[in-house]
């Protein structure tokens, strides 16, 4: 990589930044820095300003310490993200440190040093900020400084690129004792500029936002100009012994691995996937030294919290295509790395350690294919890989120039199952009813379909939707991903009528989440005709429709949930007229009730693999469906001698309860067989109707 995109731009801009408060100013530094990944990852990092502000009790000017709150991102932060500390008061903390035995009790006096009552709770890397006798600070993760941090003569290479301009100081884990080496440092060298922290980070700092913006970027810039001259003309990681695939065939392995991997590890908590075939990865993967230094772990804490000890290595030959032996291997392979961390855990811990957590990987990396990662939540899977992409800009650059090395297993053990970091995990939401569930909803872009993707994203689903209008596909993955967050939604062009494109539509779904645990089968049109005037055109499309396409969906589904041994749930979405015969419907009514005897006959194969099919048949949902467009609309209004604006109180008075029947209430049942709510439930149908006695299941 070389000319002007090597290195970092400054992006501050004068005409933006004047007549900004000091606050503002930490705001606009903060998301400038959080923007690039070469900076620091998502989540990592933390910036601050000491700033004058008037005390709200005796209104005279005081230092207040603003700094980025716990568990704060400093690229997305906002202005509420920061805590607010009275500098006199974290000064006093000095006088009551009872030594590094104690450090964690520290954190517990925080709160007592909060300005203005502000909610947001302050992080461990506070006394870090508190005690640099300058008023502004950047502590950033970027690949290029944590490289050198991380190479076996670290204090050495630091020294050689930066002099005395950048000091450096040995491991120490985040906390008030770190803060204070910090603050001896700055002191006994007023003339540094900042410090490398060996196995984590950088430090900078400076007395005006602007400088200490443009110092960051300028000790990162020499550091990656450094490295491009010492790499250059360099094998990378020992140079290559595998080849990549090509991109069609990297997607199909990790289609037909990630299920295999997500039913394995997935079984006491769901887990979402995500995969990255970047040529980092790849250059990575396809390594003679992928083995070795995959081994050693990460060095920064940022990395390792987010990636486990180390990934797991799957022993795949592009070459040969070797995947069947390496799905035949993958319960050795599992099970391998569960006893091996758990053998982390028994060397490591300490008496009050906390329990030992989920033992399986979160990083697969496969050589010629690229690095797939698992969490409980689409989000946090892709942050994982492009914590573990540093990781590999890290190794790379360290390995290149030095010895790479690892944070010791102590003190990865440590940082892992740090107290603090415990009570944090503690302190977290209770995962919602649909967490880590992967769905896939044919019609999606419909008014029932979109109705069921909200009910399932409000509940922590990721959601497929399927659908053959490619614009209305495009604008409600768009407005989910504005509402829910665009992690949590795909979409996926399919015409249910063709076997190819369903297996298509799924092997891309494969591939953006790794796996499958609901379906709903919603595609559906409508028609109405005399029988006698029914062409056998409108018959077939009919029966290709709600018959052929909830067949071969189905199929595809029934499939990956059977592979996965995860159980799964299938939603059928019929009709009423599939129970209740309706004149001038023929076709409509006969496919719907295929429909329902493909569920039930589904529903007595699947009980065995714990795979639910249930069936919801609406009937009159006028509001946002889209079989009520064009001429079943005036169909139904002739058939029923009434205009079509009489159509919602025709079918309202028509229904037992005499209530109108929307989207929203199709979504309610369609979340209930989703759920565990319904876990003893198969084979059932459920009439949301407002009540229709002739569609009386008995």
């Amino acid at each position: 990589m070389t000319g002007a995109s090597l290195f970092l731009d400054n992006r501050w801009d004068d005409a933006k930044a004047g007549g900004m408060s000091e606050p503002e100013l930490l705001l606009y530094r903060s998301n400038l820095l959080g923007s690039d990944k070469r900076i620091t990852n998502f989540g990592g990092g933390n910036t601050s300003a000491k700033v004058t502000e008037k005390d709200p009790l005796t209104g005279e000017d005081v230092t207040v310490l603003w700094v980025k709150g716990s568990g704060g991102d400093v690229g997305s932060i906002k202005l509420d993200g920061f805590a607010t500390l009275y500098q006199s008061k974290l000064e006093a903390l000095k006088g009551i440190y009872r030594g590094l035995a104690f450090e964690d009790e520290m954190v517990g006096y925080l709160p007592h040093c909060t300005f203005n009552l502000n909610p947001r709770a302050a992080s461990i890397d506070t006394p870090l900020h508190a005690y640099v006798p300058y008023r502004h600070v950047d502590h950033m993760h970027p690949d290029a400084i944590i490289a050198i941090a991380a190479s076996q003569n670290s204090k050495e290479l630091t020294k050689e690129i930066y002099g005395d301009e950048i000091g450096w100081l040995p491991w120490k884990r985040p906390g008030f004792e770190l803060g204070l080496w910090l603050s001896k440092f700055a002191a006994e060298n007023p003339n540094a500029k900042g410090v490398v922290l060996e196995s984590h980070g950088l430090f900078t700092w400076a007395d005006d936002a602007k400088a200490c913006y443009e110092l960051t970027l300028e000790i990162i810039n020499k550091a990656i100009g450094w490295f491009d001259e010492k790499t250059k003309g360099k094998a990378i990681f020992g140079g290559a012994v595998a080849a990549s695939l090509d991109a069609d065939k990297r997607r199909a392995v990790a289609a037909r691995l990630m299920p295999e991997i997500r039913g394995r590890i997935g079984k006491t908590e769901s887990k979402v996937g995500h995969f990255d075939d970047q040529q980092a990865v790849l250059d990575f993967v396809n390594s003679a030294q992928l083995k070795p230094l995959a081994a050693l772990g990460t060095s920064c804490p940022d990395h390792f919290l987010r990636t486990k000890i180390r990934p797991l290595v799957l022993d795949y030959d592009p070459a040969r295509d070797s995947l069947d032996e390496v799905v035949e291997g993958l319960d050795a392979a599992i099970e391998a790395y569960r006893a091996d961390y758990a053998a982390y855990y028994e060397r490591c811990k300490h008496p009050d350690s906390p329990a030992m957590r989920d033992p399986n990987a979160v990083v697969y990396l496969i050589p010629g294919v690229g690095m797939i990662t698992f969490a409980r939540d689409k989000a946090t899977a892709r942050i994982s890989g492009e914590f573990y992409v540093n990781a590999i800009n890290v190794m790379r650059g360290a390995s290149t120039v030095s010895t790479y090395v690892g944070l010791s297993e102590q003190e990865a053990f440590d940082i892992e199952y740090w107290l603090l970091e415990e009570a944090k995990l503690q302190r977290m939401p209770k995962p919602k009813a649909l967490a880590g569930r992967i769905a896939f909803i044919t019609g999606g872009a419909g008014g029932i379909g979109s109705a069921i993707a909200t009910r399932y994203l409000t509940e922590g689903a990721v959601v497929v939707l399927a659908d053959i209008d490619q614009a209305s596909l495009d604008e409600a993955v768009a407005g989910f991903g504005k509402r829910f967050g665009k992690d949590n939604v795909r979409g996926v062009l399919a015409n249910v009528t063709d076997e190819g494109a369903v297996e298509k539509a799924f092997h891309d779904s494969l591939v953006e989440y790794g796996g499958l645990d609901i379906l709903v089968s919603n595609a559906g049109i409508s028609s109405a005709s005399p029988f006698e005037d029914t062409t056998l055109a409108v018959w077939d499309r009919n029966i290709s429709i709600l018959a052929t396409g909830y067949f071969l969906v189905s199929r595809e589904a029934y499939r990956i949930m059977k592979k996965q041994k995860l159980g799964g749930s299938m939603v059928f979405i019929a009709s009423k007229n599939g129970l209740a015969a309706s004149a001038g419907a023929s076709a409509y009514c006969a496919a719907k009730a295929a429909e329902i005897h493909l569920a039930r006959c589904l529903a007595l194969e699947g009980a065995p693999f714990g795979i639910r099919v249930n069936t919801i048949n609406p009937d009159a949902v006028l509001r946002g469906s889209k079989i009520w467009q064009g001429e079943w609309r005036q169909q139904r209004a002739e058939s029923n001698k009434i205009t079509e604006d009489d159509l919602e109180e025709f079918y309202r008075n028509r229904s037992l309860l005499k209530r109108s029947v929307f989207p929203e209430d199709i979504a309610e049942a369609a979340f209930f067989l989703a759920a565990d709510l319904s876990a003893k439930s198969t084979g059932n149908i459920i009439n949301v109707d407002a009540g229709n006695a002739i569609s009386f299941t008995r």
